[in-house]
């Protein structure tokens, strides 16, 4: 039974969402269906497992529940309330994650040092923070209320992305251990050979991309704006493991030819041979996985590669990785259906009912592009703190569309932009391959 139901809600159109923000009683709704989801996929976890960080990267469990937590404390109750006070002076200081206009911030790979506050603590500071901001969207008057409602919002979209890094931070803490600890039980069926690869064509010309302002945004996805596009053709479908493995088979990580120079380097150094996650055991692939550690699936999505490892395979099979554009422009009015967090998978899944169009364009796997992460034309940050949120990240980063299998169905749209530095592998991250059509 897919018990996350209970807690999830559809992916509000442009009407509900100003329903949303005028409507006290629908906010304060979804403000406890997002802070209740959080703690429901905390549920599998022992407290031990709150607590560990296994590289920078990677945030403690409890942090995340925290921070998320933090972040309506400083840019809602602190604001709106000048007598309100947190349940500890020092916790804007422990939780605050990069916003410089907040104030200091404890050092970001040493979040994993600290077993205080507790666990127990934490949970008690979610439910401080639940108890004054529901107060506050009952009582504020409308003029304070119009003003932090959007804040509130942003505040919801920020928490969906903080249950997906809860998951993926997870999985690399867990995959430490020799135990190999499971997640969550289940068992994916195993799939015959996914057909071949077909391509899609797409003509070229002038298009708009970005949001249209209808519905919620991050400011990234803004301002709508013309992009010229070559004729290009998209595959109908991710990459799988058993097509990876030929890559591998065939020398992909000693061929240096199919790297760029830095990421032919990063092989060099971490000694690459495989994603994130794959071990060899008596000639067979076997990999950890949130459901366990378990042979590798050949038709499952692959994941965990970085954009380096996209790209060197997309050039071992002749191609290229889509643009960011080109990837929009032919998501077109796909519908967002996919294999999403709430299918509780909490892994990639191999294609099935496949159309005579593009498949799996929405979850299961992040899929790289080849765009740099940069301001659109004309792009202004959010003013204040808030302007912190992705503007100040526009520079060695990478675009990643789509969204995951942990990814919530009521937190992605076409205009997404995901990014992350092209060495990155501990989300999930997969390739699509796109060529261009010659004349």
């Amino acid at each position: 039974m897919n018990t996350t139901n209970e807690v999830s809600i559809e992916n509000p159109s442009a009407a509900e969402q100003k329903n949303l923000l005028t409507d006290r009683k629908l906010l304060a709704e979804k403000f406890m269906q997002v802070r209740s989801f959080t703690e429901k996929l905390c549920e599998p976890l022992e407290t031990e497992d709150y607590v560990i960080q296994t590289m920078p990267d990677v945030s403690p469990t409890k942090w995340h529940l925290a921070h998320v937590s933090w972040f309506f404390e400083a840019f809602v109750l602190s604001k709106a309330d000048e007598n309100y006070k947190s349940i500890h002076p020092l916790y804007t200081y422990l939780f605050n994650s990069y916003y410089v206009r907040i104030g200091q911030r404890w050092f970001r790979p040493q979040r994993g040092f600290l077993s205080r506050p507790t666990v127990k603590e934490i949970y008690e500071y979610r439910e401080f923070v639940n108890n004054n901001l529901l107060k506050f969207i009952e009582k504020a008057d409308d003029k304070t209320y119009n003003e932090y409602a959007p804040v509130i919002e942003i505040g919801l979209n920020h928490e969906q992305q903080h249950q997906e890094l809860l998951l993926t931070d997870i999985k690399h803490v867990l995959s430490h251990n020799p135990l190999n600890p499971v997640y969550h039980e289940n068992e994916i069926a195993s799939k015959d050979k996914t057909p071949e690869i077909t391509w899609i064509d797409f003509d070229g010309g002038i298009f708009e991309i970005g949001h249209d302002g209808n519905g919620f945004t991050y400011d990234n996805e803004t301002p709508r704006h013309k992009e010229y596009l070559y004729p290009f053709r998209l595959a109908n479908r991710l990459i799988t493991n058993r097509e990876y493995i030929e890559f591998i088979d065939a020398g992909g990580y000693e061929d240096e030819t199919l790297w760029l120079s830095d990421g032919w380097a990063v092989v060099q150094k971490e000694k690459w041979t495989a994603p994130l996650y794959w071990e060899k055991q008596n000639g067979e692939w076997w990999s950890f996985t949130l459901n366990g550690f378990r042979k590798v699936e050949p038709e499952e999505p692959v994941c965990h590669v970085s954009y380096y490892e996209a790209d060197a395979f997309a050039r071992w099979k002749d191609s290229r990785l889509p643009t960011e554009a080109e990837w929009e422009i032919a998501a077109g009015d796909l519908p967002y259906k996919g294999n999403f967090v709430e299918n509780q998978n909490y892994n990639p899944v191999p294609l099935t009912d496949q159309s005579d169009g593009l498949n799996q364009m929405y979850g299961d796997v992040w899929e790289w592009t080849q765009s740099p992460y940069s301001p659109y034309p004309g792009y202004k940050p959010l003013p204040g703190a808030l302007g912190e949120y992705n503007g100040k990240f526009m520079n060695n980063q990478m675009v990643l569309r789509g969204g995951s299998c942990a990814t919530s169905e009521t937190h992605i749209r076409k205009t997404y932009r995901n990014f992350f530095p092209p060495h990155s592998r501990w989300q999930f991250m997969g390739i699509r391959l796109a060529k261009d059509i010659k004349d």
